[in-house]
């Protein structure tokens, strides 16, 4: 449970419910940071338009890189939701979300490509405090990726690391996106289970 309550749908202003439905029909479910950060309305707003923004602006970078690092972020800072919801963001790009079982042994498993183990190692970088991110990584990167693309990694792990910092300092922890009947949203080819 977060350290302050979510806004309840019976509280939220006609937008928020909107935007709440939405989510709902999109995850399964209202994420819980999306329905705490509502009790500040210019700040929600901001952050949803942001997310949309960049999720759009993010195409140079493959899925399956991307999502990798985010992941790899979020599980270094122990954000449970951010773990949760990203597998489940995984899932539904149809990638292999067994192999994360495996993503600690990244530089060695043969369950990740050259390009996904320089994004898991440059997220790994990006998060230790204080950052530890070297030349020759970027160089690797911006020949793997092109700048655009490295911008865009960047762009991805720096945004999971507020993401993830903001939720584990209101305590927000995993929803249930990944596992039991919380997760109502379905696999890649299978009938929606989503509830309107």
């Amino acid at each position: 449970m977060p350290r302050i309550p979510a806004v309840s749908t019976n509280d939220a202003g006609f937008l928020l419910k909107l935007m709440y439905r939405y989510a709902a029909k999109r995850f399964g479910a209202v994420p819980e940071p999306m329905a705490v950060a509502a009790h500040h309305r210019k700040l929600f707003r901001a952050g949803a338009i942001h997310e949309l923004l960049a999720e759009k602006a993010s195409k140079t970078v493959p899925a399956s890189v991307r999502e990798l690092a985010v992941y790899r972020t979020a599980a270094r800072l122990g954000c449970s939701w951010c773990v949760d919801f990203g597998t489940m963001l995984q899932r539904l790009e149809g990638l292999d979300i067994d192999r994360l079982k495996d993503i600690d042994n990244y530089a060695t498993s043969e369950r990740y490509t050259r390009a996904e183990r320089l994004a898991i190692g440059y997220a790994d970088a990006m998060t230790e405090t204080p950052v530890s991110v070297t030349d020759e990584q970027v160089a690797e990167l911006e020949a793997e990726f092109g700048r655009k693309g490295l911008v865009e990694l960047t762009y991805q792990i720096s945004l999971e690391n507020m993401r993830a910092r903001t939720n584990c300092a209101l305590g927000i922890t995993d929803q249930g996106f990944t596992s039991g009947d919380a997760c109502l949203v379905p696999m890649p080819g299978e009938e929606s289970r989503v509830q309107a």
